[in-house]
């Protein structure tokens, strides 16, 4: 379940977007996705790992 939110666009992104716009002759709206699962470090997602494997389950890290 991914969140969506307007991105916010350089002047070059911004130029692409319209060009396209151009191109399909339709209006376009830039999003950008929201994970709402925690960005865990190399070494955070080994630690989760160890504790599923001992654990026996699958774990998931959400952001507060």
């Amino acid at each position: 379940m991914n969140a969506l939110h307007p991105a916010e666009l350089d002047d070059t992104a911004l130029a692409k977007v319209r060009a396209l716009e151009e191109q399909l002759g339709c209006p376009l709206v830039a999003y950008t996705p929201e994970t709402p699962y925690a960005p865990l470090t190399d070494d955070q997602v080994a630690e989760l790992q160890r504790a599923e494997a001992e654990l026996g389950v699958q774990l998931v890290a959400y952001r507060r």
